[in-house]
């Protein structure tokens, strides 16, 4: 038996009840670790080109401090830091950065420390914002990004804003308008007209001064006297004159004298120099064909519904619908010049017509609805209504509007005339959105009918052989009422224009826009057969212009359609008496009318293919006071379809060899088309409206 030794005992006795005491234990568990709250850091929707911060926990799980290294693998994240010293039983916060660009990103948080690592999956999705335009004035606009969409709201009051009309000035928003102070026009010179035009702005035109009767002796403004008279220049014109003979002033007297060799007989033309008398004849060089300021190629064939506009312009922007090549049909736009600004193919690559542009959009026509088109350099789709989704009369058929029964409102709305197979009509307005605003039924106005507005707005309607009616809103109602004006205009066909005071309706009748007798356009004198053509009529202050296919024939036969001229008469449209005519072709030569302007100075000018010397040639004329006053060829024998007036400039759309284009010719100094009344068969480019 072994026996214990006494010290041995007391020694076991002494550790067991912890009476050692030693400087460095050696304790379980202190040995420094890690983890992480959370295995996934997602940043949700951030805006493209900001910076996102979230914060990564890190959890010391020892007792003792733990130093954690941190670096990113993938993706466009970032670290405010590359590692941490994470103290026992504690956290710290990791910064992580996202700079979000367009689209998801992804990518992977790689922490370390010791061999041991632990990864975190980093996430976010990157938006790019939309491109937010107010829709008006005194309208700001920002991009939220939830739910990813543009919220309007209304300027904040007294921020500077553009009026929409030019007659206001200094605007300033005031509850979500803008609101203008009136423009000053006055120039303070006695001798200009001063005026003020929504459109336009202030307009100035110089003051004539009444004269006194005398030929030789002129109205003169000064700008300290006032209006004075003084002598004509010697040798100006004071009555009949050719190059035998003329009567002519000199010091203030008109005189015959025999005509001096060298004076001007034929003022120039943009295709020909002036004229001047030699040995009694007046002598101009040879006419020379126009030359195209510029010709640009179509890329296909212009679509568009006879009678209808085929070219539009809208500032200095042209737009044309066009079909063909591997494009399909699509709408084109070119500026002034003649480069292309957008081509934008139509839905499935079927055709539009065009009907008519603004500043809101260019609105066409397909067969079972209408359409809009930003006007702006993109040219993108805005809005389609099917003529379905209006409101129908009972057991009323198919739907159907188009070239003449739509018009285009100052502020972009647009009016169209809707007729149903069976003999209902409805006037509908569309808010430039698309957006019905109002419908109502107006009997008797079925497809051979014409809508057209006034500068101001009003609506009026005509239909073959008459009514002619003044559409005004219902009072508290969603509808219409008709305000008559003529009950019937015998022989009439569907055309309308609107200027000033005064509607010209079916080329046939002048009246009133408030109504009031009305007077007959006398097609009843010079030629024997005239039959008036529905368009195109020209409507300028009291001055109504008008076209008629004419036959020579006495003997009551029907003339040939080569056989039948086309004549321009002026009117007067306070008695409806006829001021002037003259032939549109020479004798013998069949044609065709493209287009007709009225252009400032009092005359009318007029895009035409006539048949001379067995060769069809295109022209561009200009007539006043039943005089032609040029007559200048466009180049080659192209087929012309359509032209348009627009400034200094004509736009022709053609065919040359197989090849549409579209061609532009400079009449600068010669010709300016005018802006007021109804200067063309379309009315403003095409919107069937009034210019003031």
């Amino acid at each position: 038996m072994l026996r214990s030794h006494p010290g041995l005992l007391l020694l076991v006795a002494f550790v067991l009840v912890g009476g050692c005491r030693c400087d460095e234990p050696p304790v379980g568990g202190t040995r420094g670790d890690f983890d992480v709250e959370a295995r996934v850091l997602d940043f949700g929707r951030v805006l493209e080109g900001d910076t996102a911060r979230r914060s990564v926990t890190v959890v010391g799980t020892g007792r003792a401090s733990v130093t954690v290294s941190a670096s990113v693998r993938g993706g466009p994240f970032s670290l405010a830091e590359t590692g941490v010293s994470v103290p026992g039983a504690s956290s710290v916060a990791l910064e992580v950065l996202f700079p979000a660009g367009n689209g998801p990103a992804e990518a992977t948080l790689v922490l370390s420390s010791g061999g041991r690592s632990v990864e975190v999956v980093l996430r976010g999705q990157g938006v790019r914002p939309l491109a937010c335009v107010p829709s008006a004035p005194c309208r700001q606009s920002r991009f939220e990004l939830e739910p990813g969409v543009c919220v309007e709201s209304d300027s904040p009051d007294g921020a500077a804003c553009i009026p929409g009309s030019r007659c206001q000035e200094n605007g300033r928003c005031q509850a979500g308008a803008c609101v203008g102070s009136p423009r000053t026009c006055d120039d303070g010179n006695p001798c200009t007209r001063d005026a003020c035009s929504p459109e336009q702005g202030c307009i100035t035109s110089p003051v004539v001064c009444p004269s006194s009767g005398n030929p030789c002796r002129v109205g003169l403004c000064d700008r300290e006297r006032g209006c004075t008279e003084v002598d004509a220049r010697d040798l100006s014109v004071c009555g009949k004159v050719d190059c035998v003979t003329s009567q002519l002033c000199f010091s203030g007297t008109c005189r015959e004298v025999p005509t001096p060799e060298g004076l001007l007989c034929s003022p120039a033309t943009p295709c020909q120099g002036e004229g001047h008398c030699q040995s009694g004849e007046c002598v101009r060089p040879d006419v020379t064909e126009l030359v195209p300021a510029f010709a640009q190629e179509l890329g296909g064939e212009p679509s568009f519904t006879p009678g209808g506009p085929v070219l539009l312009a809208q500032g200095e922007s042209l737009f044309a619908s066009v079909c063909g090549g591997d494009a399909g049909c699509r709408l084109v736009s070119y500026t002034s010049e003649g480069f292309l600004r957008f081509e934008t193919p139509y839905p499935e690559g079927s055709a539009r017509t065009l009907l008519g542009v603004s500043d809101a959009g260019v609105v066409l026509h397909e067969p079972e609805a209408l359409e809009s088109y930003s006007s702006s350099v993109t040219g993108a789709p805005q809005w389609r209504v099917p003529l379905t989704s209006l409101e129908a009369p009972p057991e009323a058929g198919g739907p159907s509007t188009g070239v003449g029964r739509v018009a285009l409102g100052p502020e972009g709305n647009v009016v169209s005339l809707v007729s149903w197979e069976g003999g209902s009509s409805a006037l509908v307005v569309l808010a430039p959105d698309g957006g019905v605003l109002r419908q109502g039924t107006l009997d008797g106005f079925a497809e051979e009918a014409r809508v057209a507005l006034d500068s101001r707005g009003e609506v009026f309607l005509f239909a073959a052989g008459g009514p002619l009616v003044r559409a005004e809103p219902e009072d508290g109602g969603t509808g219409f009422r008709s305000i008559p004006l003529l009950e019937e205009v015998p022989e009439s066909g569907a055309s309308l224009a609107v200027a000033g005071d005064w509607l010209f309706a079916g080329a046939r009748a002048f009246v009133g826009v408030d109504g009031g007798t009305p007077s007959a356009a006398r097609w009843d004198v010079g030629a024997p057969s005239v039959r008036p053509l529905d368009e195109p009529v020209l409507l300028l202050e009291d001055a109504g212009y008008a076209f008629a296919r004419t036959c020579s024939r006495t003997d009551g036969t029907v003339c040939a359609p080569e056989e039948e001229g086309v004549l321009l008469r002026a009117f007067d449209a306070r008695g409806g008496k006829a001021r002037w005519e003259v032939p549109l072709f020479p004798d013998e030569a069949p044609g065709v009318l493209h287009e007709a302007v009225l252009v400032q100075g009092g005359g009318v000018s007029t895009v035409t293919s006539m048949r001379l010397g067995g060769v069809t040639r295109a022209h561009l004329q200009v007539f006043a006071e039943g005089e032609r006053l040029m007559m200048c060829p466009l180049p080659g024998n192209p087929r012309v379809v359509g032209a348009l007036y627009a400034g200094h400039s004509v736009y022709v759309a053609l065919e040359r060899e197989g090849s549409w284009r579209l061609e532009a010719f400079d009449l600068e100094p010669f010709i300016t088309a005018e802006t007021r009344g109804w200067p063309q068969a379309s009315g403003v480019s095409g919107s069937r409206r009034a210019s003031p």
